[in-house]
């Protein structure tokens, strides 16, 4: 059997970190077994859905490279087939039209928490025979009174539920708009897809979907509930924990490995290995190994991951997701030294792509200020001699390569009989205005001739003016 997996959205809002930890294990899962991977917009709650929670959905897929087989297909665009369904289950008697009003429901809501009862739809109408004039009625279905629904579970195992607990679900509104649980069930059994991985928040709808495709005469897909993702504090991850929009992972500097790495571990394990590459996710990956138990959100680990990433990711890789960082501080990566190299000096201490683009910014520019506190220690009348010094032997240096460069520095202080501290504390601030920086010597290399003798004799003139 070809396995179809789906990611089916609302859009209401942005993609969030839960719906893209559903829509990697769904795309892992049909990666692994050659299968297809589907996206489906679910945009029938017309009220809340808008074009812009689309586009960041669509965005936000694309950034984590979750590329989809098929889609994206929308609910909207599907009315006539849940009609068309609707109307079967109508002519089947498996449906039918209640006319209770919202004060009447929650009269009945009312009452049965009065009785101590668990709230729920009484099926009132399903004798009703006559319709209610000047009452849009809704449509329910009509669930079973009798048996067992059996959820065979790929993550939770078997689960149970009792037909009597399942009450009589609305499937179609009172302005004849389907709601989620139909169109779910129609939008599965159409596009094939037998492998439904979705959130444990899902599980209590999955027995009341179940009777809706037997009653159809579709075979239910298998289950995979994924549990949820909890704050620090152990309540659902919000906001405040850090639930942000994905792509508010990519302004903040992350990498779209990194994010995808971290979500693939909250809940999943394959032994003791933490970092993982895709080809080793989806060759790994499987859903009997995700955990039952809710996962914690760690932002620490996040940012232990991106920094990995950072570290040992091709360079190029790097820059390409760089530049956007780089654009922001209005510096053009192309017109000065070589990115890659830079990138390679910079990235040690750097947790996140906005902290390498600032740690890589002066490379590109020469410093507007100097750092006070090193200043006053390196600025100092004394320096200006082994500055200008070096100044000059940079100048006139044809091969610049590290060594040499070194060397140059080494002459200045071997001529002054100085430490090397009194002469590279000075020009290292001269080059980066206190940024930090790699070994002096490589610093002045990447940031080339011209910049670097220029910098040193505006820290000369600095000096002068400050004496």
């Amino acid at each position: 059997m070809s396995i179809k997996s789906r990611f089916a959205p609302s859009p209401t809002g942005y993609l969030h970190i839960g719906g893209a930890r559903t829509a990697l294990f769904s795309w892992l899962y049909a990666r692994k077994h050659g299968g297809t991977f589907v996206l489906r917009i679910e945009d029938t709650d017309l009220e809340r859905s808008t074009p812009e929670s689309v586009n960041a959905i669509l965005e936000g897929m694309t950034w984590l490279g979750l590329e989809y087989d098929e889609g994206p297909f929308y609910q909207t665009h599907r009315f006539d087939r849940y009609k068309q369904v609707i109307q079967q289950l109508l002519d089947q008697g498996d449906a039918y039209f209640c006319y209770c009003s919202k004060d009447e429901l929650e009269a009945m809501r009312e009452e049965q928490m009065a009785n101590k009862q668990k709230p729920r739809y009484d099926a009132r109408c399903r004798g009703r025979t006559e319709p209610l004039e000047g009452v849009s009625p809704v449509i329910r279905f009509r669930n079973p009174t009798e048996g067992t629904v059996v959820v065979e579970d790929l993550i939770r195992g078997r689960v149970a539920f009792q037909n009597t607990e399942l009450d009589d679900l609305i499937i179609a509104r009172s302005d004849g708009t389907p709601t989620y649980n139909l169109t779910v069930v129609v939008d599965d059994a159409d596009m094939g897809i037998n492998y439904v991985i979705r959130g444990d928040d899902h599980l209590n709808n999955t027995p009341r979907q179940m009777n809706i495709l037997k009653a159809l005469g579709f075979e239910p897909p298998i289950y995979a509930h994924v549990p949820m993702i909890l704050g620090g504090d152990g309540k659902r991850l919000s906001k405040r924990h850090g639930a942000v929009s994905v792509m508010q992972y990519r302004d903040e500097g992350y990498l779209p490995e990194a994010v995808l790495n971290y979500l693939v571990r909250l809940g999943w394990s394959h032994g003791d290995q933490e970092l993982f590459s895709i080809d080793e996710m989806i060759e790994l990956f499987q859903l009997e190994n995700v955990n039952k138990a809710a996962s914690t959100y760690n932002q620490d680990k996040l940012l232990w991951i991106n920094h990995q990433y950072i570290m040992n990711s091709d360079p190029a890789h790097i820059a390409h997701h760089l530049s956007v960082h780089m654009g922001k501080l209005d510096i053009d990566p192309s017109v000065g030294p070589n990115i890659e190299e830079v990138i390679v000096a910079q990235r040690e201490k750097a947790k996140t792509l906005v902290e390498l683009a600032d740690t890589c910014a002066f490379y590109y520019r020469d410093p507007s200020e100097y750092n006070a506190k090193t200043a006053k220690k390196a600025f100092v009348e004394a320096a200006i001699e082994p500055l200008t010094r070096a100044r000059d032997g940079l100048l006139v240096l044809d091969d610049w390569r590290r060594e040499p460069i070194h060397a140059v520095l080494e002459q200045v202080v071997t001529e002054l009989e100085i430490g090397f501290g009194q002469i590279g504390m000075p020009v290292r601030l001269a080059l980066t205005g206190g940024a930090p920086s790699p070994e002096l010597d490589l610093t002045i290399c990447l940031v080339g001739k011209d910049a670097a003798t220029r910098r040193i004799d505006a820290a000369i003139e600095y000096i002068r003016s400050n004496s």
